[in-house]
Protein backbone atom coordinates (compact mmCIF):
# COMPACT_ATOMS: atom_id res chain seq x y z
CA UNK A 1 0.00 0.00 0.00
CA UNK A 2 1.62 3.42 -1.15
CA UNK A 3 1.22 6.62 0.65
CA UNK A 4 -2.35 7.48 -1.04
CA UNK A 5 -4.09 4.21 -0.44
CA UNK A 6 -6.12 4.14 1.93
CA UNK A 7 -9.25 2.21 3.68
CA UNK A 8 -12.61 3.83 2.58
CA UNK A 9 -13.46 4.33 5.97
CA UNK A 10 -10.52 6.98 6.55
CA UNK A 11 -11.04 9.03 3.42
CA UNK A 12 -12.62 12.52 4.48
CA UNK A 13 -16.51 13.02 3.70
CA UNK A 14 -17.31 14.80 0.59
CA UNK A 15 -13.97 13.93 -0.77
CA UNK A 16 -13.48 11.72 -4.15
CA UNK A 17 -11.31 8.34 -4.25
CA UNK A 18 -10.90 5.73 -6.98
CA UNK A 19 -11.52 1.97 -5.59
CA UNK A 20 -7.68 0.23 -6.00
CA UNK A 21 -8.66 -2.99 -4.70
CA UNK A 22 -11.15 -4.86 -2.16
CA UNK A 23 -9.74 -6.93 0.36
CA UNK A 24 -11.39 -10.03 1.46
CA UNK A 25 -12.63 -13.41 0.27
CA UNK A 26 -15.02 -14.28 -2.85
CA UNK A 27 -18.08 -13.55 -0.76
CA UNK A 28 -17.39 -10.04 0.00
CA UNK A 29 -16.24 -8.85 -3.92
CA UNK A 30 -19.18 -10.24 -5.44
CA UNK A 31 -21.65 -8.91 -2.84
CA UNK A 32 -19.84 -5.37 -3.10
CA UNK A 33 -19.88 -5.36 -7.25
CA UNK A 34 -23.38 -6.12 -7.24
CA UNK A 35 -23.82 -2.77 -5.24
CA UNK A 36 -21.70 -1.51 -7.83
CA UNK A 37 -18.37 -1.08 -6.07
CA UNK A 38 -15.57 -2.15 -8.14
CA UNK A 39 -12.15 -1.99 -8.97
CA UNK A 40 -11.57 1.74 -10.89
CA UNK A 41 -14.81 3.32 -9.60
CA UNK A 42 -14.88 6.74 -8.09
CA UNK A 43 -16.34 6.73 -4.93
CA UNK A 44 -17.56 9.55 -2.59
CA UNK A 45 -18.42 9.20 1.06
CA UNK A 46 -21.72 11.42 2.34
CA UNK A 47 -21.58 10.59 5.66
CA UNK A 48 -20.30 9.08 8.86
CA UNK A 49 -22.01 7.93 11.63
CA UNK A 50 -20.76 8.11 14.79
CA UNK A 51 -19.44 5.26 17.39
CA UNK A 52 -18.26 3.08 14.52
CA UNK A 53 -21.60 3.19 12.38
CA UNK A 54 -22.21 2.88 9.02
CA UNK A 55 -21.19 4.93 6.25
CA UNK A 56 -23.06 6.19 2.81
CA UNK A 57 -21.07 6.80 -0.32
CA UNK A 58 -22.57 7.28 -3.80
CA UNK A 59 -21.10 5.53 -6.45
CA UNK A 60 -22.17 5.50 -10.53
CA UNK A 61 -25.21 8.16 -9.06
CA UNK A 62 -26.24 5.83 -6.39
CA UNK A 63 -26.29 5.56 -2.50
CA UNK A 64 -24.92 2.69 -0.67
CA UNK A 65 -24.76 2.11 2.89
CA UNK A 66 -21.85 -0.09 4.08
CA UNK A 67 -21.35 -0.85 7.59
CA UNK A 68 -17.72 -0.06 9.21
CA UNK A 69 -16.15 -3.67 8.51
CA UNK A 70 -16.81 -3.77 4.95
CA UNK A 71 -15.93 -0.23 4.07
CA UNK A 72 -12.27 -1.18 6.03
CA UNK A 73 -11.63 -3.66 3.30
CA UNK A 74 -12.42 -1.38 0.14
CA UNK A 75 -8.37 0.19 -0.42
CA UNK A 76 -9.00 4.45 -2.13
CA UNK A 77 -6.55 6.49 -3.55
CA UNK A 78 -7.22 9.79 -3.07
CA UNK A 79 -8.06 11.71 -6.02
Amino acid sequence: MNNREIPLTDLPPERKAKVVRIEGGFGLQNKLRVMGIREGQVIRIISKQFFQGPITVVVNGCQVTLGRGMAQRIIVEVM
